[in-house]
C-alpha cells in the first residue's frame, strides 16, 4: 500500500449539488479506492489561468491505495464523469464540476503522456501546496527532494503573494482531518 495525495476542486454544481457538497460526496468516492487517511481543509481560491469563471472550492486528501498510479488515475476519472464531467469538452483551465488530481504517488516519478506523477504544476500552485501543506507538510516530491512545507516556503514565501487567494472556507459537509477510523494518537 501507498499513498497518494489527491487534489480536489470545483467550482460549478453537479449531480451531487453546489461544490461544497460535490468534495464531500467525492471524498467518500474516492474511500471506494483504499483508505483516506486524512482531508484539508476546505478553500476557496481564485481561479488560475481562464479568470472568468467562478471562484474554486479546494482541498487534499491523503489516500491509502493498492492500486497502481495508472490503475487509480482511471479510477479517479470515472469519479469525475460521474460528477458530471467530461473532460473531452472541457475548457482548460476553465470551470469544472469536479477536478481530482493526482499530486503525489508515493516516491514514483511518471512522465507519461496521459499521466505525470509528481503533478507537473505542484509548486506553482498555492491552491494545491496550501492544503496539502495541511496535511502532509513533510512529504516529499521525488523530482526536487523538497518537502511540501520547503516547496510553499520557497514559491510562495510571505504576505502579498498568491497564498492569499487561498481562503479557508468552514463548512458544513466536509470532515477536514484524519480519517475517523484512524487513532488520533
Amino acid at each position: 500500500m501507498r499513498t497518494a495525495y489527491i487534489g480536489m476542486g470545483a467550482n460549478l454544481p453537479s449531480p451531487a449539488g453546489p461544490p461544497e457538497a460535490t468534495l464531500a460526496a467525492a471524498s467518500v468516492r474516492l474511500e471506494s479506492l483504499g483508505r483516506v487517511l486524512a482531508r484539508s481543509s476546505l478553500y476557496s481560491t481564485t481561479p488560475v489561468g481562464f479568470a472568468d469563471q467562478p471562484r474554486f472550492l479546494n482541498a487534499v486528501a491523503a489516500l491509502e491505495t493498492s492500486l497502481t498510479p495508472i490503475e487509480l488515475l482511471g479510477a479517479v476519472l470515472l469519479i469525475e464523469k460521474d460528477f458530471g464531467r467530461n473532460r473531452a469538452y472541457s475548457l482548460a483551465n476553465g470551470p469544472r464540476t469536479l477536478d481530482l488530481d493526482i499530486l503525489l504517488y508515493g516516491d514514483f516519478v511518471i512522465g507519461g503522456s496521459s499521466l505525470v506523477i509528481p503533478h507537473q504544476r505542484l509548486a506553482k500552485r498555492a491552491f494545491v501546496l496550501v492544503p496539502l501543506n495541511e496535511i502532509a507538510p513533510q512529504a516529499i516530491d521525488p523530482r526536487t527532494q523538497n518537502t511540501v512545507a520547503q516547496l510553499l516556503k520557497s514559491h510562495f514565501p510571505g504576505p502579498g503573494n498568491d497564498t492569499n487567494a487561498v481562503v479557508p472556507l468552514p463548512s458544513e459537509l466536509w470532515r477536514p482531518g484524519a480519517d475517523s477510523g484512524s487513532d488520533p494518537n
